[in-house]
């Protein structure tokens, strides 16, 4: 049984990155990039109007005449005299001319001329070519997360493809002769099965949209066929349950059958000790316990940034938040506990509800608060350690 920094160190030093791909900006949304995106032009690429009024040249003027208009799409060629504006249009070519554009509600206007009420002062509403960027620099570092924000920039460059890594295929198998489907009838004995609808609404959360999800009863021969298959398709796999030293636990003897080498088995933590990781090839495992708040909680601490390493996330933890703690907590298991908690802007509160089966406190935490294993007791007020989750 190892600690809780010696199972994350090892599986960030098992997870390496997935091979990169080319791909098409408007199907790039939650990829992560794999190398730098220079800009191929500048933006704006020429000085655009930020308003809609008359453009200028600035001066102690407050009359001039108007000699043209400039909308949106079109390249005018006017040339100004300090006497002359046009009108101008928000987006709109601003001649080389003019350095300064007045709103329209500060100007009296007739069909020739116009009289500035307010003088705005030089450069006004004027947006410099590259004023967003300039040719050739950095629009994006390597391992940055493509969001739309990101798209919609671009876009806007005129980059249709960026190389990113390319998402792992990943795959949960879930086991138990206990297990039924939400929809069919409830026999005695049995329950519906939750961890794989869980944890497919959890990797969705950081990029994982399509997942594959495949069903075991608890019998070692059924459990390695599975296995064999699995593994050769897979670049992550999930296994629920069967993992623990139970008569019926035929997880890691299933692995180990199927040259999976063992790379750690068994956390000190509560909840969530029995977990395995191992490798096989390029593929990891993680054999998850099978109560559904143990197999979350070791998502959010071990499978998650696993994922996002393998993904290309340059920042795999989320940052971890401090909070003033609103109850005594002790701690006499020599164990790392990992609680459901609820924080707000100054203050945590540890949640009713701590069995490794429960998610009904689970559905309404925000945070894992971490009691570390060396720490027997902490005192009401003090500070103490969370990670937020989703």
């Amino acid at each position: 049984m190892i600690k809780v920094e010696e199972a994350i160190a090892i599986i960030e030093a098992n997870s390496t990155k997935m091979p990169t791909k080319n791909i098409s900006v408007r199907k790039a949304l939650g990829y992560v990039l794999a190398e730098k995106v220079i800009s191929p032009i500048n933006m704006p690429p020429f000085r655009q109007s930020a308003m809609d009024g008359y453009a200028f040249t600035h001066s102690i003027r407050h009359q001039y005449d108007v000699v043209g208009i400039s909308q949106a799409g079109d390249h005018s060629n006017i040339k100004l005299k300090a006497t002359e504006a046009i009108r101008i249009f928000t987006g709109a070519y601003v001649p080389d001319d003019a350095d300064t554009v007045v709103m329209q509600e500060h100007v009296m206007a007739n069909k020739d001329s116009i009289l500035i009420a307010t003088m705005p002062e030089k450069l006004s509403n004027v947006r410099p070519k590259g004023e967003q960027i300039a040719k050739d620099e950095v629009v994006f570092e390597a391992n940055t997360l493509i969001t739309p924000a990101a798209i919609g920039f671009l876009a806007c460059l005129g980059i249709t493809e960026v190389e990113v890594y390319k998402k792992p295929k990943l795959a949960i198998l879930v086991t138990g002769n206990e297990l039924v489907q939400a929809g069919e009838k409830l026999k005695k004995g049995k329950i519906y099965e939750s961890n794989s609808v869980m944890l497919e609404a959890a990797l969705q959360t950081i990029g994982i949209e399509k997942t594959k999800v495949y069903r075991v009863k608890d019998n070692l021969k059924a459990t390695k066929k599975a296995l064999q298959g699995i593994l050769k398709k897979y670049d992550i796999v999930l296994i629920s349950g069967g993992i623990s030293v139970g008569d019926y636990d035929f997880v890691k003897e299933a692995l180990l059958q199927n040259d999976v080498k063992e790379l750690f088995y068994k956390i000190n933590q509560k909840p969530g000790k029995p977990m395995f990781f191992g490798s096989k090839n390029e593929t990891l495992v993680f054999a998850l316990p099978g109560n559904p708040a143990s197999s979350l909680t070791n998502f959010y601490i071990y499978v998650a940034p696993a994922v996002k390493n393998r993904i290309g996330y340059s920042e795999i933890h989320k940052p971890k938040v401090v909070r003033k703690l609103n109850s005594e907590i002790k701690n006499n298991t020599g164990k790392t506990l990992f609680l459901k908690a609820k924080y707000d802007e100054t203050s945590v509160t540890v949640l009713d509800g701590q069995s490794s089966a429960m998610l009904n406190t689970f559905a309404v935490a925000n945070s894992l608060l971490i009691v570390p294993e060396d720490i027997e007791n902490y005192k009401k007020g003090q500070l103490v350690t969370l990670l937020p989750i989703d």
